[in-house]
């Protein structure tokens, strides 16, 4: 598993800055009549993030078999996650009109259990989370469940077993405020239809996608974060242009797909992009030109070969500042590396010998590693360290980065960060 996090671009706030907190707060008293009124902070908190006593009802762990029918009408965020709930009665939702979180991770709920107008009264809903059923029992959205939660920012259905039928074009279309998204760890084949202009983060890694389609990403046109990790796209399934809607995509991130080759035509506003553990054996000339804005590249445990790549393969990549190519069968250093690159990963190859010609000019290079290879002391030509001033580490692994969910798969927080599982 693999933390990442390459910042939002200055000019930009995070996809969740002004979100509400969620404070969960320990009940002292369990029997009291109406849970929420009691709440005690909790202990070593800053007074400044305290939610109001009223406004969070935390019945998490407490093995609640039946969601609770006498929870406070004024509550505004319910944690009720880690318990055994089965269904999602109407009766006692519809109730809590003002309620902005409702955290239901880790239960048993099915799609028998979550009935189409489940949420129909829960317009104020901002964070939804229905992830990690037990025994991944959630198959479907009833069709309209979500179509009043025109405020709902995050919507967190990972660990299910959602199906491309389980979803249809209406499903996210009314959530004109939705900026995260979370469906990885389910059972697609296709990016969903009618997902919303607003979307800044989608999560679709580990299922069973095997095509893009534009089709599919044109109501999506904000979407900074596009995360496809680990699923079967191969050598056909992002065609040239299935990415052309989202100009502003920041990341795009495809670890373990089978693909042989990097995508053609990618958006070319692209700043990172992961393609580590896939079958690329060849960069050529025009390969990256059309993305020229990149500045971290991840190519590590490919089938790169010298031979194999262009010396002019990244002549476009000026801004270019972490470049990952371990893991691959590289026997000399490439040519034509920009100028201000910082991140070089070169372990795990065949590197045999080091000259000073492909090194020229790095002088902003930091960090260098060079671990696992087939260097000996004389296979270093004279004058190779030369250029390399701002050279402080040579064995250290780097990381790749994207921005990261909250730490609990569901609990809505500041940190522009996002744990991604490779």
């Amino acid at each position: 598993m693999a933390t990442l996090r390459p910042a939002w671009r200055t000019a930009d706030p995070p996809p969740r800055s002004g979100a509400s907190l969620l404070l969960l707060l320990l009940l002292p008293d369990a029997a009291s009549p109406t849970w929420g009124e009691l709440a005690a902070p909790a202990p070593g908190l800053s007074p400044a993030l305290l939610l109001p006593r009223v406004d969070t009802v935390d019945c998490d762990g407490l093995d609640l078999r039946v969601f609770r029918d006498n929870i406070t009408r004024a509550a505004q965020h319910s944690p009720c996650s880690n318990n055994q709930l089965q269904e999602l009665p109407y009766n006692e939702l519809s109730r809590l009109s003002g309620l902005r979180t409702l955290n239901l991770h880790n239960n048993l709920i099915s799609s028998e259990g979550l009935p189409d107008e489940a949420f129909e009264s829960l317009t104020q809903l901002q964070h939804l989370c229905v992830a990690h059923n037990k025994n991944n029992l959630i198959s479907k959205v009833p069709r309209g469940a979500l179509s009043r939660q025109t405020q709902l920012r995050e919507l967190y259905l990972q660990h299910n077993q959602l199906t491309d039928s389980g979803l249809d074009a209406t499903t996210f279309s009314k959530l004109h405020s939705l900026e995260y998204l979370d469906l990885s760890h389910n059972q697609l084949t296709t990016v969903p239809a009618g997902l919303p202009r607003t979307l800044a983060i989608l999560h679709l890694g580990r299922n069973r996608i095997r095509q893009v389609e534009a089709a599919r990403l044109h109501g999506a046109r904000g979407l900074r974060y596009l995360l496809l990790q680990h699923n079967q796209l191969g050598s056909s399934g992002l065609p040239a242009g299935a990415l052309r809607p989202l100009r502003g995509l920041h990341t795009l991130h495809l670890y373990g797909n089978g693909l042989d080759r990097v995508p053609p035509a990618l958006p070319r506003r692209l700043r990172a992009l992961v393609l580590p553990h896939n079958h690329v054996a060849a960069l050529g000339a025009r390969d990256l030109v059309a993305t020229p804005g990149l500045t971290e590249l991840n190519l590590a445990y490919n089938r790169l070969a010298s031979a194999r790549v262009h010396h002019r393969a990244f002549r476009r990549l000026r801004a270019l500042r972490s470049l990952d190519l371990a893991g691959n069968q590289l026997t000399r250093l490439p040519m034509g590396l920009p100028t201000g690159l910082r991140t070089l990963q070169l372990q795990r190859n065949q590197l045999r010998m080091l000259e000073p010609e492909p090194l020229a000019g790095l002088d902003q290079l930091r960090e260098l590693s060079l671990a696992h290879n087939r260097l000996r002391v004389g296979d270093i030509g004279p004058g190779t360290w030369h250029e390399l001033q701002a050279l402080q580490v040579r064995h250290r692994l780097v990381s790749h980065t994207v921005p990261r969910a909250p730490p609990s798969p569901c609990l809505p927080c500041h940190v522009p960060n996002i744990l991604v599982s490779w």
